[in-house]
């Protein structure tokens, strides 16, 4: 009963911070107002006006709860309960006026991610999922593609901000992109495994996220049928995520060590 009532608080706080920023930048305009670990990595207003709003409706309604947010939010709790936001995902694409960016927000506990709710508001797109009930578009159950060839596979990924991580990532991409359908790199992580739980990608990697990016996304991905690790034969982490249909799943880390272990014999 927990999960419902989790999952009907984190869909009520999402909906309203993405409604909340995207008719705010549409309102008044946005631009940068800090970067973080580079130049490159930005926050706008609205990203700290939306954690904001979270936080705010989380305390109100469960104020024993933990919650740790992409924008500084860092409080523990001891209903066993804890939060993970990220209040604009996909940052670079708000400031640009790009669509796909999100509001995600994920409940965990000591047995894991509970439930996870991404909020795409350029496309009015709610994905949802509780730990053991399937995971939802706008209601409606999604399941991951039938792809069991990886060369007609088609890839998500995205890059580091750090201008090191992304020469390695691209020579990593350069290597792998013959030998799939093609790469797409949309700019956020969580929309990114929502879009391969719902079938639209067949396989999603990435490096060096945060929790927040991952907790949500990374349970509507495994229940809608994907599985789910690291790059290199482990459990999930955020620094190392894998994402795939399940006759895909072995393939795609096989070839990304493949890859990584001409690179190193190049360089």
């Amino acid at each position: 009963m927990i999960d419902t009532e989790l999952l009907a608080l984190a869909t009520r706080l999402a909906v309203d911070a993405g409604n909340m920023a995207r008719d705010g930048r549409r309102e008044r305009g946005v631009a940068a107002t800090a970067t973080k670990s580079t130049a490159t990595d930005m926050v706008t207003e609205f990203d700290t006006a939306s954690e904001q709003l979270i936080v705010g409706g989380l305390v109100a309604a469960r104020p024993h709860d933990g919650i740790i947010g992409e924008e500084g939010t860092n409080t523990a709790g001891t209903s066993g309960v804890d939060w993970l936001i990220d209040p604009i995902d996909g940052t670079t694409n708000f400031l640009y006026g790009l669509p796909g960016w999100a509001v995600s927000i994920a409940a965990r506990t000591a047995a894991g991610t509970r439930v996870g709710v991404v909020y795409v508001p350029s496309s009015h797109e709610l994905f949802t999922a509780r730990a053991g009930h399937g995971a939802f578009l706008n209601g409606e159950p999604i399941s991951c593609s039938a792809t069991t060839d990886l060369a007609l596979a088609l890839v998500a990924t995205g890059f580091s901000y750090s201008v090191e991580r992304r020469r390695a990532q691209a020579a990593r991409v350069a290597e792998l992109l013959p030998r799939v359908r093609d790469v797409r790199r949309l700019g956020a992580a969580a929309p990114d495994l929502c879009n391969l739980a719902a079938g639209r990608v067949d396989v999603y990697f990435e490096q060096w996220l945060g929790p927040w990016d991952l907790a949500a996304g990374e349970l509507i991905a495994r229940e809608a049928g994907c599985l789910v690790g690291d790059l290199h034969g482990g459990p999930v982490h955020h620094s190392s995520v894998l994402a795939a249909t399940p006759a895909l799943f072995d393939p795609m880390r096989e070839l990304i060590a493949t890859v990584d272990r001409d690179l190193q014999l190049r360089a």
